[in-house]
């Protein structure tokens, strides 16, 4: 039986007659290919990725599982659709918190139509991509059982200033993670979820450091989970922090060139997330951030912490 996602923060959602992603019972998360060839791209880049041999082992632990595709009932009601079959990232996870972060300060590449690049920049510009060098297109922060999830809407998502998204990052790994505004994030579970051999910023790392020799393809307009499960920090277990990255519709032919687009906002979110290790407390300096929206953020000024 097929449903819709529980703990979609980002893309279409197959909900009130509209085109969207689906999962079942058994870990699969079933993805209609897009129009407009996008469909096409990423079914092409997950054949190829699948079967690279150029692409280590532990790299791949950040990508969803590729099943290949199927032929599917489409949630919108409109007969049969391709689909894609992935892993379903948080099929294991009760409650997970959960930021789908778009990476890049340029969400479109050379190939585009100039329509499309127009539509693509006026949001890049918009938003904080073009001065942070990624955007948060999604969350929801679980808070308890009374309070259940802080999940802002997408309109309030989308206008996110330099300092929502540092305040959200905070948000992400505290005890007191409500939508309030006026309450001082406590950070309780910064070193437990992006600190530590395992955490978030190790990983993010990890990625890094291949990207920063990979050339076999340019990521253009993908996202970067990050997830973990609050509760089972509350009780004292593992946090379950893991990075994914998903969104392949616009990933292109590297051409033996580093992906600095990408490289650039991977940077920028291990800089803030590296602040926040370093200095929890909201009252400490914000040259990380000031940098971020007077220079842009480059690759080369990005620094394990």
């Amino acid at each position: 039986m097929l449903k819709v996602p529980d703990h979609q923060v980002g893309g279409h959602e197959a909900r009130d007659g509209k085109l969207g992603p689906l999962i079942d019972d058994s870990g699969r998360f079933y993805k209609p290919l897009q129009s407009d060839g996008r469909g096409s791209k990423e079914l092409a880049f997950y054949t190829s990725f699948s079967s690279d041999a150029r692409i280590p082992d532990h790299i791949r632990r950040f990508f969803p599982v590729f099943y290949g595709t199927q032929l599917l009932e489409a949630s919108d009601g409109s007969g049969l659709h391709p689909h894609l079959i992935l892993q379903d990232l948080v099929s294991s996870r009760h409650n997970p918190s959960i930021i789908d972060i778009k990476i890049g300060s340029r969400t479109w590449h050379a190939e585009s139509s100039e329509d499309y690049i127009q539509k693509c920049l006026k949001k890049d510009r918009e938003t904080t991509s073009l001065a942070l060098g990624f955007r948060i297109s999604g969350l929801q922060i679980y808070g308890s059982k009374e309070a259940e999830f802080w999940k802002p809407n997408r309109e309030r998502v989308r206008n996110f200033s330099a300092t929502d998204v540092r305040l959200v990052l905070r948000k992400f790994v505290s005890f007191n993670s409500t939508g309030d505004s006026n309450l001082d994030p406590d950070c309780s579970f910064a070193s437990t979820v992006y600190g530590g051999s395992a955490g978030i910023l190790a990983q993010l790392l990890e990625l890094k450091a291949w990207f920063e020799d990979q050339t076999i393809f340019h990521f253009c307009s993908c996202s970067v989970l990050l997830m973990y499960e609050k509760e089972s920090v509350l009780k004292g277990g593992n946090s379950g922090a893991e990075v994914k990255l998903i969104d392949f519709a616009h990933v292109v032919d590297g051409r033996g060139v580093i992906d600095h687009n990408l490289l650039g906002g991977l940077c920028s979110l291990i800089k803030f997330i590296s602040e926040i290790l370093t200095n929890p407390d909201e009252s400490t300096t914000k040259a990380c951030l000031l940098d971020s929206e007077e220079n842009h953020i480059c690759s080369d000024n990005c620094t394990e912490k």
